[in-house]
């Protein structure tokens, strides 16, 4: 999509100036300041959309990295236990054989008056319970280490997912404020437009934007690029509502259907309709209001992007229509991406 935007602003560059010349509609001034808009504004678009292509990659990435860094911090709690368990095995061990070395010691005192052999045996015996004694201490000392660290290693990861889980709180708030504040959009634009929704006229929401849908009939006389006064005075009703919602960026796409313009025409193909179609609207949306000229985007899209492919007289009205694209700015949500 993307790419045939950017060849039908090329072919626009070249189309225009010569259609303008031929037909000396607008002065060559007004149409390179307008040309020049309409470049800023597409480079504004590009720049939109590759935050949001950033956005969406980070978002997931994240909660990936969040998912598998809670599965090791339930990993590293199950291992604290299960070293605790043993830890606590080995100290209990570890008093009884302190008792039965202390048995075989008193047992040892009790006996010294008599046999060498007895002696030796008691000695052995005491010998080797020192050195399982020896040997349990150090494994419990090794445990006890590894205990330590596990807990470390814990609150560390503990740490690290409060951090995490409170940035993608602040994100899921700024998206549901978004979601918010379109639905507002939404319904300020249904209201300001009600008496032209059963006259080719419709309001949607759809992936976090608002599309205002007019067909051909309430804007354009077949062919030509002069708005209607009935389409005027919708532009103008919904003029007022952009005038009021300064964060919300606008995008103007004519579209026609499959039928190639008449020969001789004014217009070069349905590329250069579609476009001068849309910049008409644009300068009907800037003219008498305060709305800053760069929250807007004039493109054509001519007949590639139908509603309906169906080859009928009825098919071809629905793709003759003009599509004004309204979207909240993101720039807050990509402050904290950065």
């Amino acid at each position: 999509m993307l790419n045939q935007y950017e060849n039908a602003m090329k072919r626009s560059t070249i189309i225009l100036p010569l259609v303008i010349l031929m037909s000396s509609c607008v002065a060559p001034g007004i149409f390179t300041e307008t040309r020049d808009k309409s470049r800023k504004c597409s480079d504004e678009r590009d720049l939109l959309m590759q935050q949001n292509e950033k956005l969406t990659v980070e978002s997931t990435e994240l909660r990936s990295k969040l998912e598998f860094a809670e599965d090791t911090r339930d990993k590293l709690a199950a291992d604290s236990i299960r070293f605790q368990e043993k830890y606590d095995k080995l100290n209990k061990e570890n008093i009884q054989l302190t008792r039965q070395y202390d048995d075989l010691k008193n047992s040892q005192q009790a006996i010294l008056s008599g046999s060498e052999a007895e002696t030796r045996k008691l000695l052995s015996q005491l010998q080797s319970t020192q050195t399982d004694l020896q040997k349990r201490e150090d494994q419990l000392n090794v445990l006890s280490r590894s205990v330590d660290e596990k807990r470390r290693n814990l609150e560390e990861l503990k740490a690290e997912l409060d951090q995490r889980n409170a940035r993608l709180l602040e994100l899921e708030n700024i998206l549901t404020r978004k979601d918010s504040a379109v639905n507002t959009l939404k319904r300020k634009v249904s209201d300001a437009l009600l008496g032209f929704e059963n006259q080719g006229l419709t309001v949607t929401e759809k992936n976090g934007k608002v599309y205002v849908s007019l067909e051909e009939k309430l804007l354009f006389k077949s062919g030509s690029t002069d708005v209607d006064p009935k389409g005027v005075s919708a532009l103008k009703k919904l003029a007022r509502v952009l005038e009021q919602n300064p964060d919300i960026s606008i995008m103007i796409e004519g579209h026609t259907d499959d039928v190639p313009v008449i020969q001789g025409s004014a217009f070069k193909d349905n590329w250069d309709l579609s476009v001068q179609r849309a910049t008409s609207i644009v300068r009907i949306l800037l003219d008498g209001t305060t709305i800053n000229p760069t929250r807007l985007i004039a493109s054509g899209r001519g007949e590639f992007l139908p509603v309906d492919r169906a080859k009928t007289p009825e098919a071809r009205q629905k793709n003759r229509r003009t599509e004004i694209i309204l979207t909240p700015k993101l720039d807050k949500l990509f402050k904290i991406l950065e």
